[in-house]
């Protein structure tokens, strides 16, 4: 984790498919990560040094999330959002980021997929994508 540059590193071998990477943190992400680098920092008491609380970003009282799907399944439902995988939000990323205009050479770099095909299953178009495109035709067309 490093906040002055905005950045987390995941280092090969640490991940799924072994390979490392940058995660660029922006908007609510960062604001959510800076917000949980804060509560874990230090403390400090009068007559001593600064004491780091915790060294986990993401902990429970301290301890470290040992297995990180219980407590996604915890939060999930806490919010009301029932039975999500994590991986379910894959697909709602790669969706924006092709709605936002990321190149898709990019978003498939972000989103780790190898090939396009597989990418292209990911991008679902839905009614909402129909409408926008009826609606960009018909004001072609108008003018």
């Amino acid at each position: 984790m490093d906040l002055a540059s905005q950045t987390v590193r995941l280092n090969a071998g640490t991940t799924k498919n072994k390979a490392g990477r940058v995660i660029f943190l922006e908007g609510e992400l960062l604001e959510t990560i800076e917000a949980q680098w804060e509560k874990r920092k230090v403390v400090t008491l009068p007559g001593q040094s600064p004491t780091l609380l915790c060294p986990y970003l993401f902990h429970r009282n301290g301890k470290r999330i040992s297995d990180p799907r219980k407590a996604w399944d915890k939060a999930c439902e806490v919010i009301g959002l029932g039975n999500k995988l994590l991986h379910d939000f894959r697909r709602t990323a790669v969706r924006d980021m092709v709605r936002a205009n990321v190149p898709e050479k990019v978003a498939m770099a972000i989103s780790r997929h190898k090939t396009r095909s597989v990418f292209d299953r990911y991008d679902i178009v839905d009614e909402a994508d129909l409408r926008e495109a009826a609606l960009r035709h018909a004001e072609h067309v108008a003018e």
